[in-house]
């Protein structure tokens, strides 16, 4: 693979967050000029998401003191805060020891995020409680992270280990998140095969990933913490290093100039003039993964600045919130009831209208509260927020709080 390949350079540029809002920013210019073949854009119904979003945030947040979107959220069950209770009660020997198990937790929990499908939950032992969707996953990996499930030392249970993910099996999976026939779990086997894939590749970059320990996924700590070179660390170098070191992970997708695109899709709208024509980067697991990993940088004394850089997250609650609301409206009735794959040009096409539109949720709620969107940055507005907003649409709508668009999920996406 050569960097002086011209396809090598346009793959690179895909794999940017600045990339992804440029492409959604335009996909929502040709839905506007009418351009799209599966969605109508009624931005006259932008008032009222702006509003929804703007009341189901104050009514968590009434001081508008707002956490970011991260995994993090999901390890707090009715204000008990189960990460932080391990953390404070384990002896690290220095700040960078407990950011490398941070990263280990949060980079196997949010490749487990895809969604649950509607009949799955967590049976939590500590409350009794049944918990679906990305509360429950949070909770169930968390709890197999804790019982030292992913570490090769019994001495040291809070560390993923390269080696145990490559030979994780689907019984693993299936005890630590309760599947059974009756329990089934959405895209059982993809989840699995992400993460032994995560497990090889991390075990084939030692200078990435073991240059301070057995190779780990929280080896990818210290090599941001070489980025930052006791600077600040821009919030968008944390996804541009994500996605060239995990894009090799991501089964059966696109390629270009030898380089994994990850999630990046095509639609025959998005045209260029180079060997990115009809490309559309969305890579929604990779930026919730660098949500979720400003926090313990922050933690281990890195700042970590730009975050606004980073979108918002196409993922089918965000997308669900402008359906339900009307600003999108399917062109044909029928596309509602009919399943649709991933890579299908009405999934991409709603993905790409949902990042963009998030940019304009965001500027209208910060205008409504007569803040500047630097002080309510996007991560706070998908937390207070968008993505509850989209889950109490679809509870409104629907028996089973499905999104309005069924989507065939591999556990890999969403």
């Amino acid at each position: 693979m050569s960097l002086a390949d011209p396809e090598t350079s346009a793959a690179l540029s895909l794999l940017s967050a600045k990339a992804v809002r440029e492409r959604a920013q335009r996909m929502l210019r040709i839905g506007l000029d009418h351009g799209l073949p599966n969605f109508r854009i009624d931005f006259d119904r932008m008032d009222g998401a702006i509003d929804l979003v703007l009341k189901t945030t104050l009514k968590a947040y009434p001081s508008l003191d707002i956490p970011f979107h991260s995994r993090w959220r999901h390890f707090v069950a009715n204000g008990d805060n189960r990460w932080a209770a391990i953390a404070d009660r384990t002896t690290w020997p220095d700040r960078a020891a407990r950011a490398r198990a941070e990263f280990d937790l949060a980079i196997v929990s949010v490749l487990l995020d895809a969604g649950a499908g509607p009949s799955w939950r967590y049976h939590d032992p500590k409350t009794g409680s049944a918990i679906g969707r990305s509360e429950g996953l949070g909770l169930a990996s968390l709890a197999m992270f804790a019982s030292g499930a992913f570490s090769a030392d019994p001495r040291q249970p809070l560390r993923v280990d390269a080696s145990v993910l490559t030979n994780l099996g689907v019984a693993d999976l299936e005890r630590g998140m309760q599947v059974t026939e009756v329990n089934p779990l959405v895209g059982l086997d993809g989840r699995v095969d992400l993460l032994r894939r995560l497990g090889r590749l991390v075990d084939s970059k030692p200078e990435i990933f073991g240059s301070d320990d057995m190779p780990r996924p929280g080896g990818l700590f210290d090599q941001l913490a070489r980025r930052a070179d006791n600077g600040p660390l821009p919030a968008p170098t944390i996804l541009a290093e994500l996605l060239q070191q995990f894009g090799p992970i991501w089964p059966s997708r696109l390629t270009l100039g030898g380089l994994a695109l990850g999630d990046c899709w095509q639609h025959p709208a998005m045209t260029t003039a180079d060997a990115t024509s009809g490309l559309v980067p969305l890579h929604k697991l990779s930026q919730w993964l660098a949500y979720s990993l400003i926090e313990p940088l922050q933690t281990a004394g890195i700042e970590v600045t730009d975050i606004n850089g980073l979108t918002g997250l196409a993922e089918y609650r965000n997308g669900g919130l402008f359906v339900d609301s009307g600003v999108l409206e399917f062109r044909d009735a029928n596309a509602a009831q009919q399943a649709h794959e991933v890579a299908s040009p009405l999934v991409v096409e709603w993905r790409a209208l949902t990042v963009a539109l998030l940019d304009g949720i965001a500027i209208g709620v910060a205008r409504e509260l007569g803040l500047p969107t630097s002080a309510l940055p996007l991560a706070k507005i998908l937390e207070g927020g968008t993505w509850a907003a989209g889950r109490l649409l679809a509870r409104e709508r629907r028996a089973d709080a499905s999104p309005p668009v069924k989507v065939i999920s591999d556990g890999t996406v969403f």
